[in-house]
């Protein structure tokens, strides 16, 4: 295609002069971010590196940390690859999306700015150290120890939550005095 100026003014008119697929701020699209962010949850509930992942389909690692990010968008047929890599549907990619990031499509971004960050901070499954505790989880050899485990984590969030409500109470019974 020639490059000439009426072409160059209608891609600035449309709002097709960004960078496809980033919102005006010039930020990765919140959809990319979660895909990246379930590829990387699937990818290390599997015990998976990004090297291996990555060489296991051709690619650098580097690659794979921006798939991971949301930087790069990944097209159908890398998507594919991924799922089958990771043995999973290419659906599990857009499982749990909010609706937020579900109408965050370029389509629907053109004239607003999102904030991506905001899917990890609001979906836990998406950090790391809770990724990391899940393989933990399921590498205890018996039930008897996951279910032990699961009982001690639900005993310390309790006392968690009544630590924080004493101190509360406290509180508001110094302010009233």
């Amino acid at each position: 295609m020639k490059n000439n100026k009426s072409t160059e003014k209608v891609v600035a008119e449309s709002g097709r002069g960004r960078i496809r697929g980033r919102t005006a701020s010039g930020k990765p699209n919140p959809v990319d971010v979660h895909v990246g962010g379930r590829l990387r949850e699937r990818r290390t509930l599997l015990g998976m590196s990004q090297t291996s992942l990555a060489e296991s389909i051709g690619l650098t690692f580097q690659q794979v940390q921006k798939y991971e990010s949301g930087a790069n968008r990944m097209g159908a047929s890398r998507l594919f690859e991924m799922a089958t890599v990771l043995d999973t549907d290419i659906s599990y990619f857009f499982e749990g999306m909010s609706d937020d990031v579900a109408a965050s499509s370029p389509r629907q971004i053109m004239d607003r700015d999102t904030d991506p960050d905001v899917e990890e901070t609001r979906n836990p499954m998406l950090r790391r150290e809770t990724l990391e505790l899940v393989r933990a989880f399921y590498k205890f050899p018996t039930t008897e120890m996951r279910e032990q485990f699961t009982n001690l984590t639900q005993l310390l969030s309790a006392e968690e939550k009544a630590q924080k409500a004493a101190k509360t109470k406290r509180k508001s019974k110094s302010a009233k005095a």
